[in-house]
């Protein structure tokens, strides 16, 4: 209980609202964005949380970004994780949702420990939503799907793309929060 104490004083109240809802926002938007990924990666044999993954890992990277604290990341993955476990409803990964939902904000923390930005630019941002969405589709392949190298392969490609896109989408509206809010 004092690591976690440790931990969260680094934090503001407003630091923590709005961890709280960039893993809210993650969250409610995985069941709208997923069906419609399988739309397009259906036919493909592609899961559509590749695809789809982008989209709402880029709220992990817009929470990381207008915080701007090491560690954000990690720690909007791991509300998401217990709020998933805790309701059980909106994922079939049982127990591995700690792990699968928590290693993407890993990536994205590890991407701007490295890179010593933090959502600041269009590059890193990009770079954070890649590494978040090709980390999610990884693990949840090793775990569940077991794809043979060649649709890995791809898979692996889309999930790029998308959180690429992702990353670049989450730069511009962090830039237009920090623009309004002056923070």
């Amino acid at each position: 209980m004092a690591a976690i104490n440790t931990i969260l004083k680094r934090f503001s109240i407003f630091d923590l609202i709005v961890i709280s809802l960039m893993a809210g926002l993650g969250l409610a938007t995985k069941p709208v964005i997923v069906p419609l990924a399988h739309i397009i990666t259906g036919p493909l044999f592609i899961p559509g949380g590749v695809v789809a993954g982008g989209f709402y890992m880029m709220w992990i990277v817009i929470g990381a970004g207008l915080v701007g604290k090491l560690g954000t990341a990690t720690l909007i993955a791991a509300v998401q994780a217990i709020v998933i476990m805790a309701i059980g409803f909106l994922g079939t990964h049982g127990f591995m949702s700690l792990f699968t939902y928590i290693l993407p904000g890993l990536a994205v923390d590890l991407i701007f420990l490295v890179s010593r930005h933090r959502g600041c630019c269009i590059g890193c941002c990009f770079v954070a939503g890649i590494a978040a969405n090709i980390s999610g589709t990884f693990l949840v392949n090793l775990v569940f799907f077991r794809l043979p190298f060649i649709p890995l392969v791809l898979s692996l490609s889309a999930a790029s793309l998308s959180g690429g896109l992702g990353g670049i989408i989450a730069n511009a509206v962090v830039k237009q929060f920090k623009s309004k809010l002056q923070i």
